[in-house]
């Protein structure tokens, strides 16, 4: 794509002042079997057992449960590499990490799920002509560009279609970044390669796009 200028930021070459960073994550799918084994009224597990009390499951957790390799290799990498500002360190497990809610913006991991917010998150589709998706993201991407000004934000999900980066794009420019092994890898061997680099204190090399991006036709 000879629009496309891209830029390889190697944390390598920067270890005596590594810049700030936070990790955004993509949902899990909560329409597939896992999902459904979770909110099923007869589960007897834990994860489901929260999910159906009171106070709900962790989305850290659910998601976990639903994407038992990809979603479990990005909050296990975040959670290793996560290095926020100080003014978003607040000396918890979430700091420097957000996780995209469909209906409810960027929540921490450690914003739960009771069926009431499933129905949201099932009924949001993660797609720029849904309202209900994109305004709690501006609003959150527009919150977090004022409070981390300088940081940089890294996209642990896909930047193959728009339905993240047109929104993260414009407001954070070439502060944002995804790991550049993600190219052309799919879903299993992206979750693999996190765990490994988290087990192996490895930080993957990022990139970032900094000139408009070639659309398909639709």
């Amino acid at each position: 794509m000879r629009n496309l200028r891209v830029f390889v930021l190697s944390f390598r070459m920067e270890v005596a002042n590594p810049r700030p960073r936070i990790f955004l994550l993509s949902p899990a799918s909560t329409d597939g079997l896992r999902a459904r084994q979770l909110t099923s009224p007869r589960a007897g597990f834990g994860a489901a057992q929260r999910y159906r009390g009171p106070e709900g499951v962790t989305i850290e957790e659910a998601f976990t449960f639903m994407s038992s390799l990809y979603f479990r290799g990005k909050i296990t990498y975040a959670r290793h590499f996560a290095a926020p500002p100080p003014e978003l360190s607040l000396g918890t497990p979430d700091d420097g990490i957000l996780v995209i809610a469909p209906g409810f913006g960027l929540v921490p991991p450690s914003w739960r799920i009771t069926p009431e917010e499933m129905k949201t998150l099932r009924r949001t589709p993660v797609d720029l002509k849904s309202r209900a998706y994109c305004a709690p993201m501006k609003k959150h991407v527009e919150q977090l560009r004022d409070l981390a000004p300088s940081a940089w934000v890294v996209l642990l999900g896909s930047v193959a279609t728009a339905k993240y980066v047109d929104l993260l794009l414009p407001t954070f420019g070439d502060r944002l970044l995804f790991p550049r092994d993600f190219a052309g890898a799919g879903d299993m061997k992206r979750g693999g390669m996190m765990l490994r680099a988290a087990r192996e204190d490895r930080e993957m090399a990022y990139v970032t796009l900094a000139a408009p991006r070639r659309r398909a036709r639709a």
